[in-house]
Parts: structure tokens; sequence; C-alpha cells
């Protein structure tokens, strides 16, 4: 009787199934933290593969596999992880992320104030974390919906649409930082792809907000511990004692540049003449890739908020050091997230669930996008951690393609898993709540609204990559 289970797990789908189902429980049911809970899933799923195997030692080296893998991927992501954090805290702590608001929404006009917030949010979510942007942009909302009478639910829900299109599928954003680097897509290539394909996506989620406000007349409610006096007399910092706009943003745009520079750079020579290859001067060639590496990128960036941060605060240099501290110690925390899911990845490549897939598919074609996307979407529901469902989808993806590759260009499966990645939104998520707090919606209104919304985008993202990689399933890089 036990032999069809035990079977199926020691199976690769069945140890890949049993491995996702353990990352759920434990994180959903247990609220065991999610490096904790990657971690034991490599382990789990490299040991049950070695029980298929043979040779001496096979549990021992089982466990080093993970322990190899992890430190693999925590050296090729910890650095850029550690600066783009550096890069969001110092843009908090100076006034900059701030500046940046401001600014989009005094050219775009009060009467475009919900574009402002969703382009804001689109993008300071690439080197700030998803959860501080809503931190700092949600009073903004407050603010603006006090002094206009209306609109709050669109101004929260397209400050949202802006965040989580760029945190799903624009490096050196987390989720899409690893996904790149384990289909091995260059990151200039994932910037500029990510960047081309989130417009549409944030634009219909906004639009969609658009819709939802009108069915949704909300307005600002005093906060827990807030009184209605107090509400009505928040003000904010005057915008003289911020920085310069140019410099404000220069931490974000320039670091995106020269990745994307070095990439585009990449491109041009692979597909233009040896004579025309020639003609480029090698020091230039060689200088744009240095600086377009993603680690000198961001660090360049990093000095520069550093500065700002200096500046405006009017720190020493052993003062600004002492402060490095806090946002180095949130990247350790996603480091080690995302490099137990380099383990979990890796050791579900080595599972060989691939060649089991095509055989249950029986000669048919898969479609890889919709599968990444499914996979993905999934795991985001049943647990709430967008980060864990990207890296779990990446390596169910990762292998599942095989030496045949997914019959589409690895871009497109990179944007199915982002997308997936912020679907089924609900009450699991993190981000729900922080929402919730700083806004003062209720649970009913968050998900007539925000998870309405975001959820949504998943799926518009999921039929603008089907229908490009379906006209164009191979990219010219």
């Amino acid at each position: 009787m036990l032999s069809l289970p035990l079977a199926f797990i020691g199976g690769p789908l069945g140890i890949v199934a049993f491995s996702i189902l353990f990352i759920v429980f434990v994180i959903a049911v247990l609220r065991l933290h999610a490096f904790f809970a990657l971690i034991l899933a490599a382990a789990v799923v490299s040991l049950l593969t070695a029980v298929g195997q043979t040779g001496e030692g096979r549990f021992v080296k089982a466990i080093e596999a993970v322990m190899t893998e992890f430190g693999s991927t925590a050296g090729k992501l910890g650095i850029a992880l550690a600066l783009a954090a550096v890069i969001g805290a110092s843009l908090m702590e100076s006034g900059a992320a701030d500046k940046i608001v401001r600014r989009m929404i005094a050219v775009l006009g009060e009467g475009r104030a919900a574009l402002a917030m969703c382009l804001t949010g689109f993008v300071l979510a690439a080197p700030v974390f998803a959860d501080t942007v809503f931190m700092l942009m949600l009073p903004i909302a407050r603010a603006l919906a006090r002094r206009t009478g209306k609109d709050y639910v669109l101004y929260i829900c397209a400050m949202g649409a802006g965040v989580v299109v760029t945190n799903g599928v624009v490096p050196p954003a987390p989720g899409p930082m690893f996904v790149a680097d384990k289909l091995g897509i260059e990151m200039g290539h994932a910037i500029l792809t990510g960047i081309a394909f989130g417009i549409l996506p944030a634009l219909a989620g906004l639009l969609t907000a658009r819709w939802v406000n009108r069915r949704m007349p909300v307005q600002p409610r005093p906060l827990e511990g807030e009184s209605a006096d107090v509400l009505a007399a928040q003000t904010a910092k005057p915008e003289s004692e911020l920085p310069g706009f140019w410099v404000s943003i220069a931490p974000v745009v320039l670091p995106l540049v020269l990745i994307a520079a070095a990439a585009t750079l990449d491109a041009v020579l692979k597909h233009t003449s040896a004579a025309t290859r020639a003609s480029v001067p090698s020091w230039l060639g060689e200088m744009v890739q240095f600086l377009g590496n993603k680690n000198v990128a961001l660090l360049l960036g990093a000095i520069i908020a550093l500065a700002v941060h200096a500046r405006q605060k009017k720190l020493v240099w052993s003062r600004l050091a002492s402060q490095l501290g806090k946002p180095v110690e949130m990247a350790g925390v996603l480091i080690l997230i995302v490099s137990a899911g380099g383990a979990f990845g890796g050791m579900i490549q080595k599972a060989g669930i691939g060649e089991q897939v095509r055989t249950l598919a029986g000669g048919q074609p898969l479609n890889h996008v919709l599968l990444a996307w499914l996979i993905t979407v999934i795991i985001r529901g049943a647990q709430g951690s967008a980060t864990v469902a990207t890296i779990a989808g990446a390596g169910v993806m990762m292998s599942i393609a095989g030496a045949g590759g997914f019959g589409v260009h690895p871009l497109y499966i990179f944007l199915a898993i982002g997308f997936g990645s912020k679907g089924l939104l609900w009450m699991n998520d993190a981000g729900f709540w922080i929402v919730a707090r700083m806004s003062g919606l209720t649970q009913g209104e968050m998900l007539k609204s925000w998870s309405v919304v975001i959820s949504l985008i998943s799926v518009y993202g999921l039929i603008e990559v089907l229908i490009a990689s379906t006209l164009w399933p191979q990219l010219p890089f």
C-alpha cells in the first residue's frame, strides 16, 4: 500500500512537489523564517534525490552540494544586494526619495498625481525594498487625498502598480536579479527588458486602480493611535530642506544606465561586422563593460547616495560609516534568503524533474511561459512571499528546461516568473498588512482594491509576455 506514494516521493516530480508543499507548510502554518524554509527544503530535495543513487557517502555529498550552491549564489549576488540596500537606505534617510516623489507630482501636476505616484513607485522600487517604498509613499498618498478630497484608493493602488511591477521584473530588485542570474541572462538585458515589458502592465494597473476607485469613495481615516486633529495637522518637511532632484535620482538612474549601456554595446557588437567591431577602440569597450558590471555600477550609485546623505545631514565620515550597519543588516537577511533559494533551485535541477515532465507531456510541446507563470503564482498564493515564489519558480523551470531549453528566449521565462510572483495577493502577504496599517483601509477594502489591482497586473503581464513570445519567440541577444 505504501509503495506507490513512496515511489512518487522518490521520483523527481514527487520530490519537487513534496519540497514545495514543505515550504508552503513551514512558512504559512509553522511561520518559519523564509531562510530556514528554503535551506531545509534544499536539504530535503538533495537527500531524497540521494536515496535513489548509489555510492559511498552519497548523503554527505548531498548536504555538501546544498552548501556549495548556497555559496555560489551568495558570491554572485551578495555584493549587489548589499549595495542596492545601501542606496535605498540613503535615499530614504537623506530625503532624496521624498524629493523624487514631490518633483514627479509637481512636473505632472496634481491632476495627474496618480500617474506621478505610479511612475515614482516604478523608479524607486529597483534599489529600494518594496515595503520601504510603501512606507515612504503612503503618507504622501494620504496628504494628496486630504488636499484634493478624493481619490485616496486611486493614489494607493497607483503607487502599488508602479512598485510591484519593478519589484517583479527590473533588477537590481532582489527577485529579478536572482532569476536573471539563474537563467543566465545578462543583467543589462534583464533591466532593459523588464522596463520595456513593465510599462504596459503598470499603466493597465493604473487604469484598473481608477476603475476600482470610482466604486470605493474612501477618505483617509486616523491611523491607530492617531487622532483626527493630528491627521489634519500632519505636514511634510519643506521642500527647501530636501536635496536637489538630479542628485536625488542619480543613485537610481546611473547604475541602471551603466548596466544597460554595457549590455547594449555587447548586443550591438555581436550583430555587426568584424570591421565595425575593430573600429571601436578596445579601451572604450573595456571601460563600458567595467562600469556596466552590476557591482561596479551599484557601487558608484551607493557612493553618490551616501554623499547626498552626508551632505544633507551634515555628517562626518565616521558618523556616516556607522549608519551603514542598518542597511547592511537588512541586506544580510535578504542575501541569506536568496542564497538559500539558490541552493533550493540547484537541488531541484539535480533531481532531474525535466525528463519526467517531458515524458508526461507525451511529446506535446509545453508552453513554458504559461507554465512558469502558473507555478510561480500558485506558490505565491499558497505561502504569501513573492521572493520565495520567485526563487522556487525559477528553480523548477530551470530543471524542466533541460538541454532543449524553453522553446522561447529565456527573457520571456524571466518575465513570466516575475509577473507570476505578484499574483493571488491576499492576507498572507506581509506587504498587504503594511499597506493596510499605514493607509487605514480595512481588510475588506484592501481585498477589494489592493488585492484586485495587484493580482490583475500579474495577469496583464502574462498576456503581454504570451503575445510577445508567440510573435517573436527568439530575441536578437
